[in-house]
């Protein structure tokens, strides 16, 4: 009852302090700040306050609302209003703890500008009272309360105003902690005023709450701000790190170590979502973070009286200790486990009344739960060491989030972060992260090192890495290169990794390591580093496998991080150390069998490991990348090789359906065993492929460059991905080459044998894709040394693999494999293997799968390529049956033109296989033509004996599929031509530069066809002008090349026709107009270099042809024939006056001799 009447007085109370303060207003605005005192603050504070809890929310809204207005207001006359602004914030601050505010957007603009003008006065007053931080403290709390109440009322522009309210608060307290390095005679020490008042009211609390409110508030919406709001904040922010690395605030002091966690962690969620470019702000950012890569770790007196640069000598003030001193404290009184220090805390508290009644609204508390000590470091004996270790991880995981954020302008901050020289030898005052990664006592902060590492390893760091060149550390001079700066942090990575690989106890530190290391060796230029670097990398991580690990929980994923680490060591540029070292290893392990244990075999060992998949799995991609850099090496480990194949295909149970395996074992195991048995058949075509001496596909087309000029010079060897990796050839080589190659022939006729009858029906995709890719990796003179038999078998299963199987991935893998055996030489001599190739490309070029028709496309290519060298290579002889040939070349012709109405990687193989049925195919009549100049009419309808094609899976109408090649192929109709032609120029138009590319080398092929009489088609002109228009505009150096080399072919002037002098005049702009293009790409001045270098020996070779042309008769009267021809030399002429000029221009005086003697000549 008594309860029930304190509250029914305190109602009251409250009521009549507001309505009587209302009514005053309005007679007296003059005395606000008397009135308020009188009629709010003179009241027992505690029950005027439990008043609230039994008001409705909106009277008590409404009542504080009016109270902060009108004392804001009133600041514009009074000037002492210290007392009015600090029991109003206080009064609101215990307000909002007890109840729920009712606030909308109009409101809450209200409280924060009052705030606003509040905390600015405070501000300016704490210099000479630095009591006032508690009002301070006591507004943003209030603005903490509010913001946790109404957090789902908030929108996004609220919160926008919140965040400009604390960035200018951050700002305008700049000034405050600058003086607190800035000591005068006249007052006392700001550091010390802040330090003697409770923990709430010191400027480190003011400024830790409000970061870790405008980190609150990012986390929250930060996704939703403007451009603006983050620029904004990053500025702040980037002033604030400037400022503690300028001043070296960086002091190791529980207070501070709880501002700085909360500067680096609202950092930290400010740059998790970057809304614009930082690059202006990496650099510095990176400096300062660095500074606290050992914070905690340092101690020393003289830091501190760096830092704070005068002695303390106010008696009971509170000045900044060091690290030391405290320790030394600390050792004179018994330890206490940290939970009973946290209880010790906490009665000590309650016997301070004003320290127990804001203990709960406290935002920054210096003790800590008890998993902050759960870390195994066994180091972390204080609350001090335990947010020192915090402050250090946030720092790093800043460092993360720069590199995140703008991977490229981080590159600069390599030499910064990370060692150059003796990183195995700790350093006290020296930050990096190999440094924290090393030697770091706090687990947490070493995990985020190697987090950090392994995000500036990846994405740009690749490329970047790549001028690294090791060198030796010299003192001749203080300028290292950037490249050798590189090198030597590179090697110290190396040795700091490594020997972590070798000593460390946490599975979990490891598990990151390996993956950093693993980045490392991908993007580490071993040609350019010490010749032993690599082997000793190889060595060290397969003594490490050996070894094993001890963690019971975590040994297989370390097993498999270390063996996929080795295979990224075995996958980078071959090195003549570590051939040569498994090399012996094989001589001494394969041929003794003693027990010494190599790479090899050890990888051998751990492949065989079915009860373990994971780990099976990566040892036999190592296996894989053996066999790829390292061919030579994988004729004596065949025998292995195949020996665990088989053994896969017989443990696995290859051949039983999917559906009973999952009846007798877990998903997860059926799964593994068809990915192992993938595995291990790509493990076997690839040592197939090693042995065999596969090089990649055996293209006739590099013989059609040597005579064309311009691109004979421009010939470069191709990498072929799918080829192992061979070093460069020499005498003993190629021997060894030979040996292989009858070595390759054996191991062939035992996987055809052995394997392939079970793996090609096997019932898995994936298993029947990987076996039908091994063909595509067998070479010309290993299939056609096996017996008839075996050809007709690997024939055969490409055929029904490319037209009876149900799955595009395997379909796919069939048409690579018929493209890569019909370029073999020999092929074109099989007209029964080309008539079956022909069928099932055709079939496949019309999937409805885009990646069947790519490899289709390709195929279909290849065969016509290969068609042209079985019509032009042997004897032509008469034959009995030539319209089966017209329909195989009818079919060819008509399934390209169609192909060139599909994607731009398929439209460039159709031109290119148009390009080859254009250059062989005889363009006359067998019943119209006999008597005259072949290609020197067009056909008519009577001449036109067109056969149809035969159905398309009736092999029988191509003689089981054979060619007759006695008689020479045949056009019955030059409307095919015409149609390839217009395929042609639709393509340049419409198609990508590889499109184009093969355009420009299509006609090529088209004008080498002597039955073509090139100045009687009604299309010349617009071929030979889109040629000069590729040859005068096209960004692409590769195609202008292509186009003069296609502009070149006709052997006289009478085969440009009308189109002579648009030619001349074409090569002639080109020849004065080279030098000023413009390049955008760096790799296209090789080409315009070998464009500019060839273009003077073309045009005199060409000028010569042209002119020794002159004289052929034509059909023409004489008189007019002569006047054609003088037309002409004086047309050629003037070209080579106008070439000359160039050149003399250019002081190549030596060009220009060789154009005036052929000037002479002409006339």
């Amino acid at each position: 009852m008594a309860a029930s009447s304190s509250s029914v007085a305190a109602v009251r109370s409250w009521r009549t302090a507001f309505l009587t303060l209302r009514d005053e207003t309005l007679t007296n605005p003059l005395s606000i700040p008397q009135l308020v005192q009188s009629l709010i603050f003179s009241n027992s504070h505690s029950s005027f306050i439990s008043a609230v809890a039994n008001l409705p929310a909106r009277e008590v809204t409404s009542d504080v609302l009016f109270l902060i207005k009108l004392v804001v207001n009133a600041s514009q006359f009074e000037e002492d209003l210290i007392p009015t602004f600090s029991n109003t914030c206080h009064l609101i601050h215990d307000v909002g703890r007890r109840v729920s505010l009712d606030l909308n957007s109009s409101s809450w603009a209200l409280i924060l500008d009052s705030f606003t003008k509040m905390t600015d006065f405070f501000l300016a007053k704490a210099t000479s009272n630095a009591a006032l931080y508690k009002s301070v403290w006591e507004c943003l709390e209030t603005l903490r309360y509010l913001v946790s109440e109404n957090q789902r009322k908030c929108s996004v522009s609220d919160d926008i105003q919140l965040v400009n309210f604390l960035t200018r608060f951050i700002a305008r307290s700049h000034v405050d902690l600058i003086s607190l390095y800035r000591p005068s005679s006249n007052q006392k020490s700001t550091i010390a005023m802040g330090k003697k008042f409770p923990r709430y009211g010191s400027l480190w609390e003011v400024q830790t709450a409000a970061f870790t409110m405008l980190g609150e508030v990012y986390s929250k919406t930060g996704s939703s701000f403007t451009v603006d709001v983050w620029q904004s904040t990053i500025q702040v922010l980037r002033k604030m790190m400037d400022l503690l690395a300028s001043k070296n605030l960086v002091v190791e002091d529980i207070v501070l170590s709880g501002f700085y966690e909360s500067v680096l962690h609202c950092l930290h969620l400010v740059l998790i979502d970057p809304k614009g470019s930082i690059s202006e702000h990496v650099s510095g950012f990176v400096a300062s973070l660095k500074m606290f890569f050992v914070y905690g770790l340092t101690g020393g007196p003289e830091l501190m009286s760096a830092a704070v640069g005068f002695k303390e000598k106010q008696p009971g003030s509170l000045s900044l200790k060091s690290t030391s001193e405290e320790a030394k404290r600390t050792k004179n009184t018994p330890y206490r486990p940290p939970h009973l220090r946290k209880k010790d805390s906490l009665n000590t508290r309650a016997q301070d009344p004003q320290s127990s009644s804001d203990h709960d609204s406290s935002m920054v508390d210096v003790t800590s739960s008890d998993s902050d000590y759960s870390d195994n470091d066994g180091l972390l004996k204080d609350i001090n060491s335990s947010r020192c270790s915090k402050v250090r991880v946030s720092a790093i995981v800043c460092v993360q989030d720069l590199c995140q954020a703008d991977p490229k302008s981080f590159t600069t901050q390599w030499t910064t972060l990370l060692p150059t020289n003796d990183v195995l030898k700790p350093r006290k005052f020296e930050g990096n992260l190999m440094a924290t990664l090393l030697f770091d006592p706090y687990l947490k902060a070493r995990m985020a090192s190697a987090s950090a590492l392994a995000v500036m390893m990846d994405g740009p760091a690749t490329v970047f890495l790549q001028v690294a060149e090791y060198k030796e550390s010299t003192k001749c001079g203080s300028f290292v290169a950037l490249s050798s700066s590189l090198g030597q942090i590179l090697m110290q990575l190396h040795t700091g990794i490594l020997y972590l690989i070798q000593h460390e106890t946490n599975s979990r530190l490891l598990v990151l390591v390996f993956k950093v290391f693993m980045l490392l060796i991908s993007g580490t230029p071993y040609s350019r580093m010490p010749g032993d670097l690599l082997l000793k990398v190889i060595l060290s991580l397969q003594a490490r496998i050996e070894a094993g690990f001890p963690f019971k929980s975590d040994q297989t994923g370390l097993q498999v991080a270390a063996i996929s680490c080795l295979t990224a060591a075995l996958s980078v540029s071959p090195s003549i150390q570590v051939k040569e070292m498994i090399l012996e290893e094989e001589l001494t392990d394969f041929v003794e069998d003693d027990k010494k244990s190599g790479v090899l075999l050890t990888l051998v060992k751990y492949s065989e490991r079915l009860s373990n998949p994971k780990i099976c799995f990566e040892a036999l991609q190592a296996l894989r990348a053996v066999s790829h850099n390292y061919p030579e090496l994988m004729l004596v480990s065949w025998g292995q090789i195949s020996a665990i194949v088989h053994k896969f295909l017989r443990e696995a149970g290859t051949g039983v359906p999917t559906k009973t395996w999952k009846e007798q074992a877990e998903n997860i195991v059926l799964f593994a065993g068809e990915k192992m048995v993938t595995a291990a058949i790509k493990v076997l075509d690839e040592c197939l492929r090693a042995i065999s001496g596969f090089r990649g596909t055996e293209d006739f087309s590099d013989e059609k460059f040597l005579d064309a000029p311009f691109t004979s010079d421009c010939l470069r060897t191709k990498k072929v991905s799918s080829a192992p990796s061979y070093g460069p050839q020499s005498l003993e080589d190629t021997k060894e080459e030979r040996n292989s190659c009858s070595s390759g022939i054996e191991q062939w006729v035992e996987t055809i044998e052995k394997h392939m009858p079970v793996i090609l029906w096997d019932t898995s995709a994936m298993v029947r894709t990987a076996s039908v890719t091994c063909f595509a990796g067998i070479t010309s003179s290993v299939f056609f040394s096996l017996t008839k038999e075996k050809q007709d078998f690997v024939v055969s299963s490409l055929i029904s693999a490319a037209v009876h199987d149900k799955v595009p991935s395997v379909r796919s893998a069939a048409c690579r494999a018929i493209g890569v055996v019909s370029c073999f030489l020999k092929t074109s001599e099989s007209a029964e293997i080309l008539g079956k190739f022909i069928h099932a490309v055709e079939i496949n070029t019309r999937d409805p799968v885009v990646s069947v028709r790519i490899p289709a496309s390709w195929a279909l290519a290849n065969i016509c390529d290969s068609f042209r060298h079985f019509v032009d290579d042997f004897p032509l002889k008469h034959s009995t049956d030539s319209d089966t040939n017209s329909q195989l070349v009818e079919l060819l012709t008509e399934c390209a033109l169609r192909v060139t109405k599909d994607g731009d990687k398929i439209k460039s193989n159709a031109v290119r296989a148009l390009g080859n049925l254009a250059r062989f195919v005889r363009y006359k009549s067998s019943s119209c033509a006999h008597d005259k100049p072949e290609g020197n009419t067009r056909f008519s309808s009577t001449c036109n004996n067109t056969t149809m094609l035969p159905v398309r899976g009736n092999l029988k109408a191509f003689n089981g599929g054979a060619i007759n090649s006695s008689c020479s192929a045949s056009l019955k109709d030059l409307d095919s031509l015409e149609r390839m032609v217009q395929a042609f120029i639709s393509c340049v138009t419409t198609g990508n530069v590889k499109v184009q590319w093969n355009v420009c080398h299509a006609l090529s092929n088209l004008f080498l066809n002597k039955t073509i009489q090139l100045q009687d088609m009604d299309w010349a002109p617009s071929v030979f002008g889109i040629l000069l228009l590729l040859l005068r505009d096209s960004p692409n150096f590769k195609i202008r090349i292509q186009a003069a080399a296609a502009l070149s072919v006709p052997a006289s002037a009478l085969d440009y026709g009308k189109s002579f002098s648009d030619v001349v005049h074409g090569l002639e702009h080109v020849v004065e107009n080279l030098g000023s293009d413009q390049i955008s790409i760096p790799s296209s001045f090789k080409y315009r270099i070998a464009l500019e270098k060839q273009k003077a020996s073309f045009l005199e070779d060409w000028f010569k042809r042209l002119c020794s042309s002159l004289g052929e008769t034509t059909a023409q009267p004489e008189i007019q024939s002569d006047s054609i021809a003088n037309q002409k030399k004086e047309m050629i002429s003037k070209a080579i006056q106008s070439l000359i000029e160039v050149y003399e221009g250019n002081n190549q005086h030596t060009i220009s001799e060789k154009f005036k003697k052929l000037e002479g000549s002409v006339s």
